[in-house]
């Protein structure tokens, strides 16, 4: 069956000027600093995301330097594989228990 709907092509001349207005009101409450609310609680994240960033490339490099490492072994035929740790880490991750 097939549907022939102007609607679901685009959004209409209203929806877009919502979706404008919407966008206006996002970036206008982006600007604007954190403060305490009247409850005085307050919400940081800078520090926090400081650290996860951090801890994310960390772990990047980390695991860019051992794929590098592992290619070079396959391409020089010196990989082999050890399947009994491979299959006991499968085995875990599936019951989900995480790697050994």
């Amino acid at each position: 069956m097939k549907v022939y709907d102007v609607n679901l092509t685009g959004p209409s001349a209203s929806e877009s000027g919502r979706a404008q207005e919407t966008q206006k009101a996002d970036r206008d409450s982006n600007s604007r600093p954190a403060t305490a609310n009247s409850s005085g609680d307050r919400v940081e994240l800078s520090g926090t995301m400081a650290r996860i960033s951090r801890a994310v490339s960390s772990y990047s490099t980390d695991r860019a330097s051992k794929v590098q490492a592992l290619a070079q072994q396959y391409q020089s035929g010196n990989y082999r594989p050890d399947s009994v740790q491979t299959s006991q880490g499968m085995v875990a991750e599936a019951l989900g228990g995480g790697t050994t």
